[in-house]
């Protein structure tokens, strides 16, 4: 990342907001963060994408052994 990441840090007490850089640690927590939250989403979308193609051979078997479309709806 080319720009500086800022954090707004507000003392509850006097009200005082400070808009400050993140440090070198918070800055790689953030990165790490965000490389789970990719993985967590291409898992999601490999297992949708797992699903679909299990979905479609069933219905090609089905096909296969004779049955209509609207019997297979009906499964």
């Amino acid at each position: 990342m080319s720009e500086t990441l800022m954090k707004t840090v507000i003392d509850c007490s006097t009200g005082v907001e400070e808009v400050l850089p993140l440090t070198p640690e918070e800055v790689a927590q953030f990165e790490a963060d965000a490389a789970a939250a990719e993985a967590r989403y291409l898992e999601r979308e490999a297992a949708a994408a797992a699903k679909a193609a299990a979905k479609a051979a069933a219905h090609e078997k089905l096909a296969a052994l004779g049955l209509s479309a609207d019997e297979i709806a009906a499964l």
